[in-house]
């Protein structure tokens, strides 16, 4: 018998985030390791008159191909994901790993090359997005590895997991419905300002947002949701900045990021562990040291770090940095081949002044 929160949270993804209308052509993107999940948007965007398309790939595929693959095929594109860039109305992407550590011992070099030829992907998607042209969400799959990274148990991680995606019982779509009036009051406030500055142990970085939009996200592009976000000037962000939790890009743990800006470059960087592989995403192209996505957490369903940027960046008392592409819709212009979120914990001594008022102290919102 299928779990009634797959099935719950199918609808959510179907009838709230994506609003799929007769004739929409979605596709669905996932592992096999998500099959349950598949399955239920599959009949769910059936139900709704769309036309779904599952581009289904084995779970070991990825990390044969990084040790497989020579130069030429690393610059490949397939035709299928190109289309699925350019021409469906509907796109649902789902992560599930059985080993999340499966790409470790890949060469950073050959990660960076393939994510610059899917590079035009990439920016088409945001393209499309910006313009309403394509419907997307990103959600998970529970599995034993996204357990163990979290020190949780696959019941306990279930739990958690559907109980922040709000499907754990009771009519979700209103849920998401009544969360998404306090993001978008947040993000209203913050509209129109000039500077943020954010402030922590090891943390003293300014950004400038002026002309920027600021985007509430209510469950309609990530599942679970819980933020509002923009794109800062990109020559403006000055300081430095020590994240708190790792950063997981690429199947690659990189924990103790710092980064020190200049003119909204990054001029220097280390890490506790990982080091060498930040280097070379930073070295990926010329946007890929600067931010893309200032982004400010609203969930405090989520309370504790999980190694998966999906729910850690969401964690209300967080603020989230994203090295590389920004989303035109926030009218943001760095363009980059990587798009990588970093978190910083706030919620012990940290503080974000907008314009020199305070906006959040210590984790805790102050409007």
């Amino acid at each position: 018998m299928r779990d009634q929160r797959v099935e719950a949270l199918a609808r959510v993804l179907v009838r709230y985030s994506t609003e799929v209308k007769p004739g929409d052509v979605c596709v669905i993107q996932a592992s096999t390791a998500a099959e349950p999940l598949v399955l239920a948007i599959f009949e769910e965007v059936l139900r709704a008159g769309g036309h779904p398309v599952v581009q289904l790939s084995p779970e070991e595929a990825p990390a044969l191909f990084y040790e497989l693959a020579n130069d030429e095929q690393l610059d490949f594109v397939p035709p299928p994901a190109r289309w699925a860039a350019e021409e469906a109305d509907v796109r649902f992407a789902i992560l599930a790993e059985h080993n999340t550590r499966a790409l470790t011992q890949v060469d950073p070099a050959r990660q960076a090359r393939a994510q610059k030829a899917r590079r035009a992907l990439l920016d088409t998607q945001m393209r499309r997005s910006a313009a309403g042209e394509l419907r997307w969400v990103l959600t998970l799959f529970p599995t034993h590895a996204y357990a163990a990274e979290a020190g949780m148990s696959l019941d306990q991680y279930e739990r958690f997991y559907y109980g922040a995606c709000l499907v754990d019982g009771g009519d979700a779509i209103a849920a998401w419905r009544e969360r998404a009036a306090e993001t978008r009051r947040l993000a209203e406030w913050v509209e129109g300002r000039s500077e943020v500055r954010i402030t922590a142990p090891g943390t003293d970085l300014r950004l400038a947002v002026e002309g920027r939009r600021w985007i509430p996200c209510v469950g309609e592009r990530n599942m679970p949701d819980g933020e509002f976000f923009t794109a800062p000037i990109e020559d403006s962000v000055d300081g430095e900045v020590t994240f708190t939790f790792p950063a997981v890009y690429g199947g690659r743990e990189v924990a103790g990021v710092r980064l020190r800006f200049e003119g909204g470059r990054v001029v220097d960087a280390d890490a506790e562990r990982g080091a060498d592989y930040l280097f070379q995403m930073l070295d990926t192209d010329e946007g890929a040291r600067r931010l893309g996505e200032l982004g400010i957490g609203t969930n405090y369903g989520i309370a504790t770090a999980t190694k998966e940027i999906l729910l850690d960046e969401k964690i209300g008392g967080t603020v989230h940095l994203a090295l590389g592409a920004s989303y035109p819709e926030t009218g943001g212009r760095n363009e980059s081949a990587i798009h990588w979120d970093m978190v910083l914990d706030l919620r012990n001594g940290g503080e974000i002044t907008v314009d020199g008022e305070t906006l959040q102290r210590d984790g805790r919102f102050a409007i």
